[in-house]
């Protein structure tokens, strides 16, 4: 079974925290696919990736491009793209996976003023914890730091 988190985003953006959380995830040494539920939304975060910190970068690649084989990380809209071997799969703005069996961690990334958001992060916390993963929920302080609430 796969540890589910939900990081519930109330004071940042999707842009401002995704960063961090993918830059954590490859010190790990894990793989990781990210899924979106738009081709719009995938590319501005392609190219917000390479921007995001003038002193450093995230290695990554859309399924656009063709390269997901030797990509750390993998920005897709496709619900089983899995062409990068990833340990981590990190769904946003709604984006609802395949089975999660297979990670080691999935992530749902929800924005807290998005009432469909919410509602489908609700969805999927119920989905989640009747197959049996390990589900937790994270909601952000007035500061931005992630506090464990379930």
């Amino acid at each position: 079974m796969a540890e589910v988190l939900f990081y519930h985003l109330t004071e940042s953006r999707l842009e401002d925290a995704l960063p961090g959380l993918l830059e954590r995830s490859l010190a790990k040494g894990w793989r990781v696919v990210v899924q979106f539920a738009s081709e719009e939304r995938r590319d501005a975060l392609d190219h917000h990736l390479w921007v995001y910190k003038d002193e450093s970068f995230l290695p990554h690649g859309s399924d656009a491009d063709g390269s997901g084989a030797l990509q750390p990380i993998l920005l897709t809209v496709e619900a089983g793209q899995e062409g990068n071997d990833p340990h981590v799969r990190f769904l946003v703005e709604g984006a609802a996976p395949a089975a999660l069996d297979r990670y080691v961690r999935a992530v749902y990334l929800f924005d807290g003023h998005d009432e469909d958001q919410i509602g489908r992060a609700r969805e999927r916390w119920a989905v989640e914890k009747a197959a049996g993963h390990d589900v937790t929920y994270w909601q952000q302080t007035d500061r931005g730091r992630w506090v464990k609430k379930a």
